[in-house]
């Protein structure tokens, strides 16, 4: 099985140590992991913002870099969404319809390609964690990580059932799988409404005495640790990649 890493703009730039949790992660599952060097953005900006012409040639240079490799993962819902989801209509159909399907975030992967009874993780918590998880829009409403909770479905969570067998973790979800009011460009235009949005999210976190806050979108965290510091509010944000791989 030849695994590619995908690593979002915003995680190569600013987190890299998450790409690196996910790396180690991948490997513990004894799979030939690789990290093709000519990849760059997913497009995904282009793409919000009707940018087609620039959407479609990111789009065309995604697939052509992935097409050989049997699964390509990424520690991002939003840019997995978007290749999955968002390229019809921007590259060639039968390229496209090649890879879509073999495009994964990296917790989706581990759960339901790996399985969650076969995974090695290989790390445990003491003292015990107590850990706030952020189910971020696309994780829910895109790849279906988690139950949404208008949805009238029996819940689950895909993200937790894999947090949950680190021994020393204790994950808490937040009351309401509200946005965090990140949305890309949207909190650039409503910045505002973005800040309430996401303070609203950090106050729901911090009311259930957590220790740090996780979650699968490294740009729904940034958006609420920048929020957090600048109100002087003593929380932890990190990648879910680094929670698995023992990076605290």
């Amino acid at each position: 099985m030849r695994v590619a890493l995908f690593v979002p703009c915003l995680v190569n730039d600013f987190y890299p140590e998450a790409a690196l949790a996910a790396l180690e992660v991948l490997q513990r599952q004894g799979l030939d992991v690789e990290y093709p060097s000519g990849q760059s953005c997913c497009g995904q900006p282009f793409v919000n913002n009707g940018m087609i012409k620039e959407a479609s040639e990111f789009a065309s240079r995604f697939v052509e870099i992935f097409a050989d490799y049997d699964y390509v993962v990424s520690p991002s819902s939003s840019c997995t969404g978007t290749v999955r989801y968002r390229y019809e209509g921007l590259v060639d159909d039968d390229s496209y319809a090649s890879i879509k399907d073999r495009v994964f975030e990296l917790c989706e992967f581990l759960h339901d390609i790996v399985g969650v009874d076969r995974l090695d993780l290989g790390v445990s918590y003491s003292p015990v964690k107590r850990i706030g998880l952020h189910n971020s829009c696309h994780s829910l409403r895109e790849l279906e990580l988690a139950s949404a909770s208008e949805l009238n479905i029996e819940p689950y969570s895909k993200v937790k059932a894999i947090l949950s067998i680190i021994e020393g973790l204790e994950i808490v979800e937040a009351s309401r799988d509200e946005c965090c009011g990140f949305g890309g460009t949207f909190s650039v235009y409503e910045p505002d409404v973005s800040a309430m949005m996401g303070r609203d999210r950090i106050e729901d976190h911090l009311s259930n005495g957590v220790d740090m806050i996780t979650g699968v979108d490294i740009s729904c965290l940034m958006h609420m640790e920048g929020l957090a510091r600048r109100d002087g509010v003593p929380i932890r944000f990190v990648h879910v990649s680094q929670v698995l791989a023992g990076r605290l």
